[in-house]
């Protein structure tokens, strides 16, 4: 029985567009697999990194918040924001928002000078950075940001940021005051539905709010659906861990008792370790459910066999040539490539990376960039191709392996008779003879 379930549930295929569309079992191979990473350990990892981080950054951040707060006269709302967010510590979170604004009072910007002010501006971007690393990760990036664009990027986040939080608070405190929001409850039914709208409100803040973070942290083009995606099961998840840990602290007064002053750092730091798991597993969900071809593939470490190899890089090398041939549509950048033979992004980008050491293939300068034939297809010889499968990877290590005179004879015997068996077929007799069989019609954009 518990064998039919899991092939019932993996032999699902997200990919298949052609196939009946199956929601709920693709969240639970999604679960499933955010599960494994969450096992495997590094998810918790760059978790308690990221704690200590916030730990010596918040401060900082919070004192450069300020300074652009100021500029729209919301400042003094800091506290009581914090103890808003902070909820979740029950009657702690007023003391904690209060020695956190105490720190961050105490820090006089214009008394810091030139150095001290850019010793404070990098210490917040330094938890960005760290942020982005953890996403990078989660969404298996090579590539990072350039200087100046993380420069820019993470500045719009430290000056942009704050203003959207103490909006979005002043809008929601607002709600009660509101002549319009009076004259709505004396209308029949609407005061049930306003309350109602009021418990959803901070669910709907907290999920917009990872929605943004989703979107914009990762170093590559995030799919707003699948933002949003990651964001409802995180802000779901987020809102109910807040309740069961409210109700946690509360039955809590051991750890006072054995802590005594410092239980309120202990159980913040268990607050912000949670509150960043959240985060990383929403970003999880986001990544599986943008690139579902992950889902076949189960286990992290993928080992291809030969045949796979041949497969991977004459598929890829058709695909670019295709692209090139038509002069109707860009050339294909790497997701295009791996959505098209339903394979992860980093098991192709190996491939990739051997054909490009070989001068098969050429990138272009774009971000992302995009794969371009090395020279003309009709030149470009099949052996060559399965030769640099062949040899992905080997980076002069076979060279050092201990072979028998026999075994290396077979070898070369074996790469004679692939030799002579393509002899001089190219890439673009293999383009002409599939395009006369089935034509393309798909689009690899």
């Amino acid at each position: 029985m518990r064998e039919r379930i899991i092939d019932y549930l993996w032999n699902y295929d997200a990919c298949d567009h052609l196939a009946p569309r199956s929601a709920w079992r693709h969240f639970i191979q999604i679960v499933a697999l955010v599960g494994r990473d969450l096992m495997g350990g590094m998810i918790t990892l760059r978790a308690m990194s990221l704690v200590y981080t916030t730990l010596l950054s918040i401060v900082p951040l919070l004192a450069v918040s300020i300074s652009v707060l100021r500029g729209f006269g919301v400042h003094d709302q800091l506290e009581p924001t914090l103890t808003g967010i902070l909820a979740p510590l029950g009657e702690q979170s007023a003391e904690i928002s209060a020695r956190i604004v105490g720190f961050v009072e105490n820090m006089k910007i214009g008394v810091l000078g030139f150095v001290g002010l850019l010793m404070l501006i990098y210490t917040s971007i330094a938890l960005i950075q760290k942020i982005e690393s953890a996403f990078n990760y989660t969404w298996r990036l090579q590539s990072k940001r350039t200087l100046m664009q993380r420069f820019s990027d993470y500045l719009s986040v430290i000056m942009v940021g704050p203003v959207l939080v103490f909006s979005a608070v002043g809008i929601t405190a607002s709600l009660g005051s509101n002549y319009f929001v009076e004259f709505l409850n004396s209308l029949p039914y609407m005061n049930d539905l306003l309350r109602l709208g009021g418990k959803l409100l901070p669910f709907v803040l907290v999920i917009a709010a990872f929605t943004f973070i989703y979107m914009l942290v990762p170093n590559t083009r995030v799919q707003f659906r699948s933002a949003l995606y990651g964001a409802v099961v995180a802000g779901v998840l987020w809102q109910t861990t807040g309740i069961l840990f409210t109700s946690f602290v509360g039955g809590s007064s051991s750890y006072a008792a054995i802590y005594s002053g410092l239980a309120i750092l202990l159980v913040f730091m268990i607050w912000l370790y949670l509150s960043w798991i959240i985060l990383l597993i929403g970003a999880s969900i986001s990544f599986y459910h943008q690139h579902p071809e992950y889902l076949k593939w189960r286990k992290e470490d993928i080992h291809l066999s030969a045949r796979m190899r041949d497969q991977l890089a004459l598929q890829a090398m058709l695909n670019i040539a295709r692209a090139h041939d038509s002069q109707t549509q860009p050339a294909p950048t790497l997701e295009n490539l791996a959505a098209y033979q339903h394979v992860p992004v980093d098991m192709l980008r190996r491939m990739l990376d051997a054909l490009l050491d070989d001068g098969l293939v050429q990138q272009s300068a774009g971000d992302p960039p995009r794969y371009l034939p090395g020279y003309s297809i009709d030149r470009m010889r099949l052996v060559d191709i399965l030769r640099s499968a062949r040899q992905a990877e080997d980076e002069g290590h076979s060279a050092g392996f201990y072979g028998d005179a026999a075994v290396t004879k077979l070898l070369q015997e074996l790469d004679q008779g692939l030799e002579s068996r393509l002899g001089d077929a190219s890439l673009a007799g293999l383009l002409q003879t599939y395009e006369s069989e089935q034509p393309y019609e798909d689009s690899l954009v």
